[in-house]
């Protein structure tokens, strides 16, 4: 074998090497973000009355789906480029039940010490013109490898069930019309993501009044069971020193 074909094998060995490293972070910084959110979920279940996360879904982008965005953007071909253009190759996405939810783990996520938020595009407070509504967040995390330590891109997208279900009609009919959505059924489309957003205000509204009802009853449930602690217990004592004072009063 010629020495320029050794060469050759040897440098694609390590170009495998290096593309499988790669590909291999991203999925460790999914792992570890679901990591992170299944003890959210695990502490909400068995600490907290209400657990906020409905379904959590993560996915590691296909070379081939990397390499034909890299082409379509015009970036320059290479493992640096890449891992610094395109930030959304490992994605995690939260459904939540209420709008109030999604605030509240982004801002439990963006606190650990670990997770570095680097990017924060509000699409429900400034939907994109299709209706299209997510918070989406850009976080790095640090992937601890044998040899290095990754600091690796990670998309988190969360959403209520209805923004969810919206988006993924809206990207069934987008890929079947290859792209190209007919203006009548675009136009449609930015209707029913009007529905969506009312239906979630709405049942944000029932969440916060339900909510309201719920502490009002708990708050009256503490009342009643000090006053049971005050009858039961305190009361008694309090009537024994009264009468003890009253027993040494007489004797003098």
């Amino acid at each position: 074998m010629k020495q320029d074909q050794i060469i050759d094998i040897q440098l694609i060995k390590e170009m495998k090497v290096e593309l499988t490293r790669f590909m291999m972070a991203y999925q460790f910084a999914c792992d570890e973000i679901n990591t992170k959110i299944n003890i959210l979920s695990d502490e909400f279940n068995y600490l907290h009355d209400y657990n906020p996360i409905e379904h959590v879904k993560s996915r590691v982008k296909s070379p081939e789906s990397i390499f034909s965005k890299i082409k379509r953007k015009g970036y320059e071909f290479s493992l640096p480029s890449i891992k610094e253009n395109i930030r959304d190759i490992a994605g995690v996405r939260i459904t939540c039940s209420f709008i109030s939810d999604i605030y509240v783990l982004a801002d439990m996520l963006g606190k650990q010490k670990d997770i570095t938020v680097v990017e924060y595009k509000d699409y429900i407070k400034n939907p994109k013109p299709n209706g299209y509504q997510s918070l989406h967040l850009i976080v790095q995390v640090p992937i601890f490898m044998t040899d290095r330590t990754e600091h690796t891109y990670v998309e988190i997208q969360i959403r209520t069930i209805a923004m969810d279900f919206w988006a993924s009609l809206e990207h069934k009919i987008y890929y079947k019309y290859d792209k190209e959505i007919p203006a009548h059924l675009a136009k449609e489309l930015q209707s029913t993501a009007f529905i969506a957003a009312d239906l979630d205000k709405k049942m944000e509204k029932l969440h916060t009044e339900v909510s309201s009802i719920k502490k009002e009853n708990e708050d009256d449930d503490i009342l009643s069971r000090l006053e049971e602690d005050v009858i039961a217990n305190v009361l008694p004592k309090v009537l024994e020193q009264y009468k003890r004072s009253l027993g040494d009063g007489s004797k003098q």
